[in-house]
């Protein structure tokens, strides 16, 4: 049993008084470095982006109207919804664009299949964001006014509250089809909110739960219209959560014949139903799979049913392939620095001052731009007391120290985040990270923000508050009637980044006494030990929820019992709380409740309090991100974050981006043809 602070100080002899005298006293956090390099947007409103519209005729390249006069794809305008989705001129950087020429990315992932829905990965890297459309978008949201803030349509063409604000109706585009010519319905909607979502068998790709959606309850109206109910009124961050990567529908018209419920033959068969080698898996986004060669590349050809078009008329995409080369993701920054990759989210700040250098060269093929500091790392202890992830009695002893603040705030003050950051890169580029909402953002308050600042002789004495002393003289801390206490760090081997933040935690954890083991895991079995709570401490890169809060809300507390990334229910379904975490699902409920912008700013003023002063997360370092470009592509936004409300490739806006006729490299691996029929080999061809 782990002491109590007030029974430890008294067995160790040590009064908390005195202990807490030797103690630094939080502050708020110091502000950022300035950092000329970073862009700026050029604010609009929604409306300024696009609309949904009848055009008086419609346009496509060349060589897809050979596909028509051949009697092998029905007119442009038939493949159309009834109003496509129109980007608007005016808020086109570069204007109307023209067909053809290719976007060459390089990525570290691996497709494992296209079942997305069922939980297998596309390989990230942006593919997934080409083949997948969802209900809702927030990528550009980050050059919307804040006075206009508010989830873009998308599938999802328009909705409306009812008067108590328990109903959402929602409207679907109209005539919309698969890129197998399959109508696009409510059918594709309902399959994945009760079958996916609602199937506790199920675990799609990015972690969707009837939570995200304040477990509503869904209903068909008729073939484009659909109602979600809820029991507490105005829950719109919902709205927010229909964005990529939830709520965004597979063809029910492949998955559902795969799916236990409706004749398939388990959930495991399911899962594997469409591996990595069945091409032309049906998608409502601008490309589709035509081809894969195993650790090699991943092609994607322009989808001929695609439902957007710009204001000429022209159906989208301008770009004709979406090329994949299977590599690492350190490399797919130095191939686009190079120019033989045209597209990186440089992130691993390890590579920028290289990175910079390079692009500052007149003679570079690629221009470089950073945005705000929104990538941030943050060590997470296991809160869960009750058996999430089943602990042995070691692992429930740290269990115990993790749901201590005494213990939670001797890792804050043991740890040198100005050291972590420059481990990671010199210059003005990170800044130390309290934890919670980041700084520069809409609902960040400085006030509010409590930090616990780098101190060896506080962080021991909350050790000894905490009932820990190295009782063997060793070095290390022991458990009570114990060995050494042995904490496990879980990260990420995939990225260079992830690991030098652990090893630096690992090594000043062990200059206040802490003995921790580093346990690097790649991919899945990272995903895996995140997802199932195997883990003492983890660090992870921080989702949408505390930069934008207004997107993925649920994520910001344990409101569910499986929304927060560090305490999760048990296998019985119990969440053992915190008072503190109590007070954070609270705050956030009323936010998702409040419609008051200056309530909900207020709210997330306490939140945020709560949050830092508990260490509910524990922050280590931010820095910006910068987008890699080849210069040739048009139609790129100013200021486009790599990750905000979404990732760059979502951001960017990429079916309208386009290559001017002169700078077009001829690149692509399948000229002229266009996707085959679901599972067949590869791409067609008019002839």
């Amino acid at each position: 049993m782990i002491r109590r602070a007030a029974v430890a100080a008294l067995l160790l002899g040590v009064s908390a008084m005195a202990v807490q005298a030797d103690v630094v006293a939080p502050t708020t956090p110091p502000d950022a470095p300035k950092f000329d390099a970073q862009g700026e947007p050029v604010f609009v409103n929604r409306s300024d982006i696009y609309e949904y519209k009848a055009l008086p005729a419609y346009n496509e390249p060349a060589w897809v109207k050979a596909f028509v006069d051949a009697g092998k794809l029905p007119p442009v305008a038939e493949r159309l919804p009834k109003e496509p989705l129109v980007y608007k001129t005016a808020n086109e950087p570069d204007g109307t664009g023209v067909y053809g020429d290719v976007m060459r990315h390089v990525i570290g992932g691996r497709p494992e299949g296209w079942n997305f829905w069922a939980g297998q990965s596309y390989g990230w890297g942006g593919i997934d964001i080409g083949l997948v459309e969802c209900l809702t978008r927030t990528g550009p949201l980050f050059e919307v006014n804040a006075t206009d803030l508010q989830p873009l349509p998308n599938l999802a063409k328009s909705w409306e509250w009812s008067a108590d604000g328990k109903t959402l109706t929602v409207h679907l585009i109209e005539g919309a089809k698969w890129s197998d010519g399959e109508p696009f319905t409510t059918a594709d909607t309902e399959f994945y909110y009760n079958d996916v979502v609602g199937d506790p068998n199920v675990t799609p790709l990015m972690g969707a739960a009837p939570e995200t959606y304040s477990n509503g309850v869904y209903a068909n109206v008729d073939d484009y219209t659909f109602t979600l109910t809820f029991e507490t009124p105005f829950p719109e961050s919902v709205l927010y959560n229909m964005a990529y990567g939830n709520f965004c529908p597979g063809p029910a018209h492949l998955l559902k014949p795969q799916h236990p419920k409706y004749g398939g033959k388990d959930y495991e068969s399911f899962q594997k139903a469409f591996p990595a080698d069945y091409m032309n898996f049906p998608s409502m986004g601008a490309w589709v799979v035509v081809e894969h060669r195993p650790d090699d590349i991943v092609v994607l050809r322009r989808n001929p049913y695609y439902w957007k078009v710009d204001e000429a008329g022209n159906q989208l995409p301008y770009l004709d392939e979406m090329q994949y080369r299977l590599s690492t993701w350190a490399d797919r920054d130095v191939q686009a620095v190079a120019g033989t990759g045209d597209f990186s989210n440089l992130e691993q700040a390890e590579n920028y001052v290289e990175a910079l250098k390079k692009a500052a060269d007149p003679a570079s093929p690629a221009k470089l731009a950073f945005g705000p500091r929104t990538i941030g790392y943050s060590l997470y202890p296991n809160l869960s007391g009750n058996g999430w992830g089943e602990p042995d009695a070691n692992s429930q002893a740290i269990r115990e120290l993790n749901r201590n603040l005494d213990f939670r705030k001797a890792i804050s003050y043991g740890l040198d985040r100005q050291r972590l950051g420059e481990s990671l890169v010199k210059g003005p580029f990170t800044t130390p990270y309290p934890g919670g909402i980041y700084a520069g953002t809409s609902y960040y308050d400085k006030d509010s923000t409590v930090y616990y600042p780098f101190d060896v002789a506080s962080a021991k004495a909350e050790l000894e508050t905490a009932g820990l002393t190295d009782s063997d003289g060793n070095g290390f801390v022991n458990l009570p009637g114990g060995g050494d206490l042995n904490v496990t760090l879980v990260t990420q081997s995939d990225y260079q980044t992830d690991k030098n933040l652990a090893e630096g935690v690992v090594a000043m954890m062990g200059d206040i006494g802490l003995k921790v083991t580093l346990s690097a895991l790649a991919g899945k079995d990272f995903d895996n030990a995140r997802d199932s709570g195997k883990y003492d401490w983890i660090i992870i890169r921080n989702g949408t929820e505390l930069i934008t809060v207004v997107s993925n809300t649920t994520a910001l507390a344990p409101v569910g019992p499986t929304t927060d990334v560090n305490h999760k229910a048990n296998g019985a379904g119990e969440l053992d709380l915190l008072d503190y975490e109590k007070d954070m699902v609270d705050t956030v409920n009323k936010f998702i409740a409040s419609r008051d912008p200056a309530e909900r700013k207020d709210l997330m003023k306490h939140y945020q309090n709560v949050y830092t002063t508990n260490l509910d997360g524990i922050g280590l370092t931010a820095y910006p991100g910068a987008l890699i470009v080849n210069k040739r592509f048009a139609n790129i936004p100013a200021g486009a974050p790599i990750f905000m409300y979404n990732w760059a490739e979502d951001n960017i806006m990429r079916e309208r981006v386009y290559v001017p006729a002169d700078k077009q490299i001829g690149a692509e691996l399948h000229p002229n043809t266009l996707p085959g029929a679901p599972g067949s080999a590869g791409p067609v061809t008019a002839n």
